[in-house]
């Protein structure tokens, strides 16, 4: 081993710097506060300037924020809010949901927000915004009773003062909030009656965020308790509104497909459950993606296929999939046994997973890979050795199975009954036969309905549909100096 002297490293300009940078320290508590009382009085501004050109999606904008601002809500923050964007009638109804975590002295002084109460008295949507931000706080605490009074209070609010067309979006998450705090609480079946009756309200008015949010948390509600009979009638009842937004659209297309999942309707649930993974966020939403993936796994293998290996490598889905990676693996090699050993070690995953009656049903697909692959390996083979090779009970059991399949359409063979053995037939022509053009028009119309969907997620700016035509004044210019041209040459319309 080689050594050398220690040479003495001179401590630069840039090091001292980058020194000093990582010695500062962090912001203190009251900086903090600062700060996020800053970003809620942009999200007033955005809030008010959404109103007041009637464009919502600057209000949308601010919801997308609520994910992070959460966490750095307190009391001081609301009592500050409370006191600056509410009216003083309402104010002590909302102070009344918070628990006093510091002293008064804690509150900040040196924060001033230039907001009249004529412009507060006027829009309505602050303050609605703040009792979302209070339900949403009280939820992250552990406080369900008093979120679920606060959403109560917002909700009485919204429909007193008519529910004015700004806020619906921001009282849609009220919805969602208040069945989220009641779905903690256990209650959750306890409100289906007062969603369905606000569903009524909605759909009427129009309101299509609101009814989207509704209908969801309806779906949700009777899924819970596997009420799939309830939640089948509650989709085909009811028409789930186009302009909702893509969140809205992805949680009701996996609805949609464990609802026609569980009813054996395994092509339509994978072209739902294929859609809300399209509709969901490319970034982020990682819990939305592994719940529907499991499940599109388990859809894919009872039609018969095989899931891609790349979407069990990627980093975000490997480790939750690694069951239904050993899963697929049994299936696609037909291995009873492979098969038994993953539903006994996984099942308590399974069913916390809800899709453990989707699973059991898989053993037929097993037993039928392992007839087709024998079928593929064997041109003649004694029901015995079938038996022997599916690790079923006897021979009866096996020409049972056989049978099936052959009647299924799953293999090409005939049953000698008499020698007890099982003969393979020619293969025929695949390109021969209805199959290729089944397969083309399943493409043609999985690429069309992206078309149609992309199209109908486009969003142009307000009145630019006439930007490129002329004006009236341009027009009659236009037209003056064409008729002047026409009598310079002595000539004219006849």
């Amino acid at each position: 081993m080689v050594t050398g002297p220690v040479r003495e490293v001179e401590m630069t300009d840039a090091n001292v710097e980058s020194l000093k940078d990582k010695s500062k320290e962090e912001p203190k508590g009251e900086d903090v506060d600062l700060l996020t009382l800053e970003d809620v009085k942009d999200h007033m501004k955005q809030i008010e300037k959404s109103v007041s050109a009637k464009e919502p999606r600057y209000l949308l904008r601010v919801l997308r924020q609520l994910r992070s601002i959460r966490p750095k809500l307190n009391f001081v923050i609301f009592k500050k809010l409370i006191q600056s964007f509410v009216i003083h009638d309402k104010r002590e109804s909302l102070v009344s949901y918070l628990t006093i975590t510091g002293k008064e002295s804690d509150v900040i002084t040196n924060w001033r927000p230039k907001t009249s109460r004529e412009k507060i008295a006027n829009f309505a949507e602050m303050e609605f915004y703040i009792e979302l931000l209070l339900t949403v706080h009280l939820i992250d605490q552990q406080k369900l009773p008093e979120a679920i009074s606060c959403a109560e209070f917002a909700i009485h609010r919204s429909i007193e003062c008519g529910q004015k067309r700004s806020a619906e979006p921001i009282v849609a998450k009220v919805y969602f909030y208040f069945a989220r705090a009641h779905e903690l609480s256990g209650t959750l079946a306890s409100i289906r009656s007062q969603l369905h009756s606000r569903l009524r309200t909605t759909t009427l008015r129009k309101d299509h965020e609101g009814a989207a949010v509704l209908i969801n948390l309806l779906l949700r509600s009777y899924l819970e308790q596997s009420l799939y009979e309830q939640a089948h009638r509650l989709v085909s009842k009811c028409s789930f509104p186009d302009q909702a937004s893509n969140g809205q659209w992805a949680r009701y297309l996996y609805y949609l497909g464990r609802i026609q999942a569980t009813q054996l309707e395994y092509s339509e649930a994978q072209t739902h459950l294929v859609q809300a993974l399209r509709k969901a966020p490319q970034h982020g939403a990682v819990g939305f993606k592994q719940t529907v993936n499991k499940l599109l796994i388990v859809v894919e293998l009872l039609l018969g296929d095989i899931p891609d290996r790349a979407l069990f490598r990627q980093p975000q889905l490997r480790a939750t999939l690694l069951p239904y990676f050993q899963l697929t693996q049994a299936v696609k090699t037909g291995n009873l046994a492979r098969f038994g050993e993953v539903v006994e070690n996984f099942g308590a995953k399974f069913q916390a997973e809800n899709t453990w009656s989707l699973i059991i049903r898989l053993r037929h697909n097993v037993i039928k890979t392992g007839i087709r692959m024998i079928n593929l390996s064997y041109s003649r083979i004694s029901l015995v050795d079938v038996a022997q090779k599916l690790q079923l009970d006897s021979a009866e059991e096996a020409e049972y199975i056989v049978a099936k399949a052959i009647r299924d359409g799953v293999i090409e063979a005939v049953i000698d009954h008499e020698r007890g053995f099982v003969k393979s037939r020619e293969i025929a022509d695949l390109y021969g036969t209805l199959e290729p053009m089944r397969q083309f028009h399943q493409r043609i119309k999985f690429c069309l309905d992206i078309y149609n969907q992309s199209v109908k997620a486009m969003r142009f700016p307000p009145k630019s549909y006439n930007k490129d035509l002329e004006t009236a004044e341009v027009r009659k210019r236009r037209t003056c100096a064409l008729v002047a041209r026409l009598s310079g040459h002595g000539g004219g319309w006849s």
